[in-house]
């Protein structure tokens, strides 16, 4: 199901980042990217969304992200996810993709449930998107999701009254497509 080809520009972004870190540096990937080059979703992704960069290196986002040389070069960036509520637990569940393919830079995929409840708050259309296209793939155990959700993400949330309604909805929706 996950694809560890690296597709262009993608591939020499990350060979260049690979040059520029000087350690071990694990990248804790979420978003389109995941869903685009990991699970195969057919849309246009122009970004890593990376919510933990370990260890915590200020100055790659300077190298590589939106504006940097990289970017200007590829056409493609980092952006560090400012603002997020994740899975409690979602470290546990991260999968290094593209194993053995660059020298210190570690690519960590966050679980697709966990892509799809990091989701949750902003809800916009592209994020229906990606749940429905993960939902299918995956394909989704329901329970699994709602469990996730009710354990490890709605005590975090600013507003969950509201991201109940959306996961019934996203439940509703998902559903109706099987």
């Amino acid at each position: 199901m996950i694809d560890d080809t690296i597709h262009e520009p993608w591939r020499s972004f990350l060979g260049q980042l690979d040059s520029i870190v000087e350690e071990e540096t694990q990248l804790h990937c979420l978003g389109g990217f995941v869903v685009t080059q990991i699970y195969g979703a057919k849309r246009k992704t122009l970004d890593i969304d990376v919510l933990s960069i370990v260890p915590k290196t200020a100055s790659l986002i300077d190298k590589a992200g939106k504006g940097s040389p990289l970017h200007k070069e590829h056409g493609v960036y980092l952006d560090k996810v400012g603002v997020a509520t994740v899975p409690e637990n979602y470290e546990d569940r991260l999968t290094e993709i593209y194993v053995g393919k660059f020298e210190r830079l570690r690519l960590l995929a966050f679980d697709p449930y966990d892509i799809a409840l990091a989701k949750i708050e902003r809800n916009i259309d592209r994020d229906r998107a990606d749940v429905r296209f993960l939902a299918k793939t995956i394909p989704f155990d329901l329970d699994v999701l709602k469990k996730r959700y009710h354990d490890e993400l709605r005590p975090y949330l600013a507003i969950p009254e509201r991201e109940d309604l959306t996961l019934r909805l996203w439940v509703e929706m998902i559903e109706e497509e099987r």
